[in-house]
């Protein structure tokens, strides 16, 4: 009997194209522009679902013949919602519908895995390296520790849904959570093993910064160089009011978004 034959690789089988129903006539005259028009249209249909996820869209000239625009209208949109990270352009295969990004809550203090469980998202860690190092000036300022005294470093990569989303750096005095290196720190959530040291934070102040990937963080998070990413700047605060974690965390700009509920 012949072998089999073999079945084609599914990463290398052609994207299905959606399917972009004609929009309406962009309206003339003052503005809203006709670009503007399209793309608050086009994000409509991406955020509905209409337009899901990894669909290749139409060529700008077909999206042009559709719309009864030119090229260069069709192009200013695709470009707005591309810099919005709705849109991703690849040389020589098309334009994307991207990923839906996920949303960081600035309103409440949980951690990684809370965080993408609450939305439905399988959260994975690999852990980089962990190590005791001594408290330089900077960091022992911030956590109001003695410069030289011992701290345990934390360095993780969280992934949600398989796809890199943030580059964590943590460090915990080790005086508070002695023994932490030792815990299982690549499939257990580090704030929920802080609560056996009855030092889990219960209170933070996060700075955020938008700053450009350097090298080794655009490859762990596989992104370009100099794509941008959100510097997240945190130091938490146990119940004791005690501090109990300095961390600065890189995000994907691509893949995040920050949420925050504000009240009078």
């Amino acid at each position: 009997m012949p072998p089999p034959s073999p079945q084609p690789d599914p990463a290398q089988r052609a994207p299905a194209q959606a399917v972009v129903a004609p929009l309406p006539a962009p309206r003339r005259g003052p503005a809203p522009a006709a670009y503007v028009q399209i793309e608050e249209e086009l994000a409509e249909r991406i955020r509905t679902g209409e337009l899901p996820a990894g669909s290749l869209l139409p060529p700008e000239r077909e999206l042009a013949e559709q719309m009864g625009v030119s090229r260069m209208t069709v192009r200013q949109a695709l470009g707005r919602l591309a810099d919005r990270g709705l849109l991703r352009r690849e040389q020589g295969r098309g334009t994307f519908v991207s990923e839906p990004k996920l949303n960081q809550s600035l309103s409440t203090l949980s951690g990684f895995f809370e965080q993408m469980l609450s939305q439905g998202i399988i959260p994975t860690s690999r852990l980089l390296s962990r190590e005791e190092v001594l408290a330089s000036r900077a960091v022992a300022q911030v956590l109001g520790l003695r410069i030289g005294e011992p701290l345990y470093k934390v360095v993780r990569l969280r992934s949600g849904g398989g796809v890199p989303l943030v580059l964590e750096t943590s460090f915990f005095p080790a005086r508070l959570v002695p023994g932490l290196l030792e815990q299982d720190l690549e499939r257990s959530s580090i704030y929920r093993l802080m609560e056996r040291y009855q030092a889990r934070p219960v209170r933070a102040i996060q700075s955020l910064e938008p700053v450009p990937a350097r090298e080794f963080e655009a490859e762990l998070l596989q992104i370009p160089v100099g794509a941008p990413v959100m510097l997240v700047e945190r130091t938490a605060w146990d119940a004791q009011g005690r501090a109990v974690e300095y961390a600065k965390d890189i995000y994907r700009g691509d893949r995040s978004r920050f949420v925050a509920e504000l009240r009078l």
